[in-house]
């Protein structure tokens, strides 16, 4: 029997404002050692209350043992973010977001047995305003560069909105990535599995935060923005919480996911 190193990568859902970060403070440190956790990615272009990512809300990720954050349309939002975004290699905004002049949307993850990159990527259905460029294109360029520094596994946070695009550009990238993992939407997919080629997918990852809200908004701003359009401003719901994510089982010499598992912890 050949000698097999796995390695066991944990990418984490939306996480909306502080009561999410609280969440994931409470959750994250046990979850890491129950379940042998090697790496974390977590999505917090949210996590910063009132939309976006804020220093502050980076460092409480991190410091719950994050050892990436990815972003996505709000990552650039709050200006205070633009130096941190510079000067921390490990959270990422998306790579094809037009005249992102600050922050980088791929890092390196040297965990001395394997190097790992993480790359982050925008869609661009129903999500025009961005202006995003392709992201076919993007993750092209960016896997090369990964190949290139050394990466034996690759893991890609795509933070879109439509299903078909996400789906898309997984079985595009097919064979070529160890983990492909959907944000955005803030609702998880019960579709976590393994394609073809040996890339671990699932459409979205869901979120981190108030269960008894709409996407982590107060259910009554929502309801009478959508029924009345009343246009009141956003608030955090609170109340129970929950973390949604999924656990990706890698095999560090092939690159490729043997093992998948979708988690909701409430």
């Amino acid at each position: 029997m050949r000698w097999e190193k796995i390695m066991r990568l944990l990418a984490v859902g939306d996480v909306c404002g502080s009561i999410g970060c609280g969440e994931v403070r409470r959750i994250l440190p046990i979850l890491k050692k129950e379940k042998n956790i090697d790496m974390v990615i977590i999505n917090g272009e949210n996590s910063a209350d009132g939309n976006g990512v804020l220093p502050e809300s980076a460092d409480s990720l991190f410091a719950c043992g994050a050892d990436v954050i990815t972003g996505g349309n709000h990552s650039l939002r709050r200006k205070q973010v633009y130096d941190y975004l510079d000067e921390n290699e490990f959270i990422l905004r998306p790579h094809n977001l037009p005249e992102a002049e600050n922050g980088n949307g791929m890092c390196l993850v040297d965990l001395g047995y394997v190097t790992a990159a993480v790359i982050n990527l925008s869609g661009k259905i129903y999500l025009e305003k961005l202006g995003a460029s392709c992201p076919f294109k993007a993750a092209d360029e960016l896997i090369e560069k990964a190949k290139e520094a050394g990466a034996k596994i690759i893991a890609v946070d795509f933070h879109a909105e439509a299903t078909s695009e996400k789906r898309a550009l997984a079985l595009y990238l097919d064979g070529r990535v160890s983990a492909f993992f959907g944000t955005h939407t803030h609702v998880q997919t019960a579709d976590e599995q393994i394609l073809s080629g040996g890339t671990g997918y699932i459409t979205d990852l869901g979120m981190t935060g108030p269960i008894n809200s709409v996407l982590g908004v107060k259910p009554e701003i929502i309801i009478n923005r959508l029924k009345d359009g009343d246009p009141s401003k956003f608030e955090l719901a609170d109340g129970e919480c929950m973390l949604c994510g999924c656990i990706f089982d890698i095999d560090t010499k092939t690159g490729r996911t043997v093992e998948i598992e979708r988690i909701t912890i409430r």
